[in-house]
Formats: C-alpha cells, sequence, structure tokens
C-alpha cells in the first residue's frame, strides 16, 4: 500500500496555500522586490511535509507562476534579476518535492514496521470468541501512541472442563521483551487452563513457566520482571464467578446503572515473584447476575490522569453512562471516556475485556460499536 500522509486539522490544510497568497501580495506592493520569498519557500518545503506529491507539485506550480507574473509586471523577465528569482523560486519548488519525497519514504518504512508489529499483535494476542456459551465478550487492545501496535498488555477467554476462564494482565516493560513474556504468559494460561482444577494452582503453573523463561535473563530483570494478573473463572451453570487477585486492579461488574469494583480481601503478589516464598492468596467468589457486564482492565485505563492529575476512576465515571447493551457498548463508552479524561495522549498502553452473561440457551447478536482496533 503507498504512504498516505496522515489526516492534519482543517487550519492547516489552508496553511500553505495562504502562505503562497500572503507572499505574493507581499511581493506585489512591497516597495522592495521580493520580500515575500521566505514566505513561498516556507509553503513549498511545509506542503512537502505535510501533504502528497500532487499537492506539492500544485504548490511549486502557483509558486513559479506568480512570480513568473510579478517579474512580467516589474518588467525584470527579460533580465538577470527576473531570470535570478525564477531560479529560485525553481529551488524553493524542488525542495519541497525533495521533502516529500523523503518523508513518503519514511513512510512507507514506517507502514512495513506498524504491519509487522500488528501480525505480531494478533499472533501473540488473538482476538477472542465473541460468544462462548452464554457469554457474550468484547475486548479492545490500545496502545498509549498510535504508532504503536504492540506491548505488554494481554488477555485471553478459554472454554474448560471447569468453566470459562478468563485472563487479563499487564507485563512490567515494554517492547520485545515484554511481548516475550505475554506469550509465554498466554502459552502457559491456554495450557494450565484445560488442566488444573482451581485458579491458585493454575497460577502456579503459569509463575512456573515464567521463571523458566527467566532464567537466562539478568538478576534485574528477575527481580523486577514482574506481571500483575487478574484471572476469572465463570461457573458453568451459576450466576456466579470466581476471581483470583494477582497484584491487578479489581474488575467492575455493570449492573443496570451500578458500577461496582470487585475488590479482593487480600491482593496477592503479582506473577515472577514467587521466590519470596509468600504464599498464595486463595480466590474469592462473587455473583454474576444475568444482564450483568464484567469489566477486566489494566493500569493503562485505572492510572489515566485528567489535566489536574486525577486518576479515572472506572466506577465513578461509567455509572453516568449506563444501563449499558452489551460488552462491546460497555467498553466503546469506557474508551471514549478515557479519552476525554485525558485530553490527550495517555501515558500506557490501555487492555480491556468485557463479558456480558445472557440467559442460558438464548442466543443475542452481541452490540457492534465503533473498534478502530479491531
Amino acid at each position: 500500500m503507498p504512504y498516505l500522509p496522515p489526516r492534519w486539522p482543517r487550519y492547516v490544510e489552508f496553511a500553505p496555500s495562504v502562505l503562497v497568497a500572503g507572499g505574493l501580495v507581499w511581493d506585489a506592493f512591497s516597495p522592495a522586490d521580493y520580500w515575500g520569498d521566505p514566505m513561498l519557500t516556507a509553503a513549498s518545503v511545509m506542503a512537502g511535509a505535510l501533504f502528497s506529491l500532487r499537492h506539492t507539485l500544485a504548490i511549486g506550480i502557483a509558486i513559479v507562476g506568480g512570480v513568473f507574473a510579478l517579474t512580467v509586471k516589474d518588467g525584470t523577465a527579460g533580465g538577470l534579476v527576473g531570470y535570478l528569482e525564477i531560479v529560485n523560486t525553481l529551488f524553493a519548488a524542488l525542495m519541497g518535492v525533495g521533502v516529500n519525497r523523503v518523508v513518503a519514504r519514511h513512510g512507507r518504512h514506517l507502514d512495513v514496521v506498524r504491519t509487522v508489529a500488528e501480525a505480531a499483535q494478533r499472533a501473540v494476542l488473538p482476538a477472542p470468541p465473541e460468544r462462548v456459551g452464554p457469554l457474550a465478550i468484547a475486548a479492545r487492545y490500545q496502545a498509549a501512541q498510535s504508532e504503536a501496535r504492540i506491548g505488554g498488555d494481554a488477555y485471553a477467554v478459554q472454554r474448560t472442563p471447569f468453566g470459562v476462564r478468563l485472563l487479563i494482565a499487564d507485563v512490567r516493560g515494554k517492547g520485545l521483551g515484554a511481548v516475550s513474556a505475554v506469550s509465554v504468559l498466554l502459552g502457559a494460561f491456554r495450557e494450565a487452563a484445560e488442566e488444573e482444577p482451581d485458579l491458585p494452582t493454575l497460577a502456579d503453573r503459569m509463575e512456573r513457566a515464567l521463571l523458566r523463561e527467566s532464567e537466562n535473563t539478568s538478576e534485574e530483570d528477575r527481580l523486577e520482571g514482574f506481571i500483575t494478573a487478574l484471572i476469572c473463572e465463570v461457573l458453568p451453570g451459576a450466576t456466579a464467578l470466581r476471581l483470583l487477585n494477582c497484584g491487578h486492579p479489581a474488575p467492575y461488574l455493570c449492573h443496570g446503572d451500578e458500577v461496582r469494583a470487585l475488590e479482593a480481601a487480600e491482593p496477592g503478589l503479582p506473577l515472577g515473584m514467587g521466590t519470596l516464598g509468600v504464599e498464595r492468596t486463595r480466590p474469592a467468589d462473587r455473583p454474576f447476575p444475568v444482564g450483568s457486564t464484567l469489566l477486566l482492565v489494566t493500569d493503562g485505563v485505572t492510572e489515566a490522569r485528567d489535566r489536574s492529575g486525577r486518576f479515572y476512576d472506572p466506577a465513578a465515571q461509567l455509572a453516568d453512562h449506563g444501563p449499558f447493551r452489551g460488552p462491546q457498548d460497555v467498553i466503546d463508552r469506557l474508551v471514549r471516556d478515557v479519552e476525554h479524561w485525558t485530553g490527550g495522549p495517555r501515558d500506557d498502553d490501555m487492555a480491556v475485556l468485557a463479558l456480558t452473561r445472557q440467559p442460558e440457551g438464548r442466543i443475542r447478536i452481541p452490540y457492534r460499536g465503533s473498534n478502530p482496533d479491531h
């Protein structure tokens, strides 16, 4: 796919044309010859940096044509001054084309990198099924920077003999090291979730897999390379769920207009810190009635700050948006609300997983809202 320049605010689109008009008017009415030339050069370079080659050429042609008309008006078209002015103007137009080609080349390189990153993200973190039994499911991974498509947040949904099991996790750090840890974590979860009868044993299996993976890393990386995780189990045939919190932000239960955090009585240590010898906490059972939505998030949500430094609180903020029409509706409103809260770029990636419990045997198509990342 050819490189396409990004869409800029509307006032930016008019800036080169305004500079061209301003430069030519200045040249036409100023007492000295061609004092508006810096504005014309700026217009050419700006067009080359911001817009397509066709737009850049159009700006260059307008500049050259306008300056040529001024040399004819001033009677310098056939003299040395006129020739030099046309040459200078052509050079400015070529500068704009050159800048455009450099930006386009780097844009194509960025497209390749982003394509590889997106493929890796889909391989490591595939989208969960839209429905598992009575659960309608939706998920969103949103990087802190729009250029990034890969990071250390993870989620998984798996049907097992013990019920539907869920995982959401946040790896400390970013880059390839975090992606490698996510791959090990999800692989261990998918295997152990089918075999281990309880959540603490499942967490222990994941812990051992992470410790094996870290054997070849430095001592500092082993001490600091922990993973916060929340493991959930929706019990079959019951309106309840079981939660094991390993140092992760609490999940939220959305039911009607009410949104409340399901805080753990004793949050456990993150995964990767088992060498400290601390006994793992016991899971807690919580109600999960029909029609309610379980919302699991990473700290990219709970640590989002507004301009005054206040943290975003999903329980307080989302309550004004209910009731919700399904898991995708919850995620769409949450993402929009976080973006409005921060008013700009976030400092951390954000992963969100939502599940709505529907009546057994009833098939309902999940709500489909806007989802630019999937």
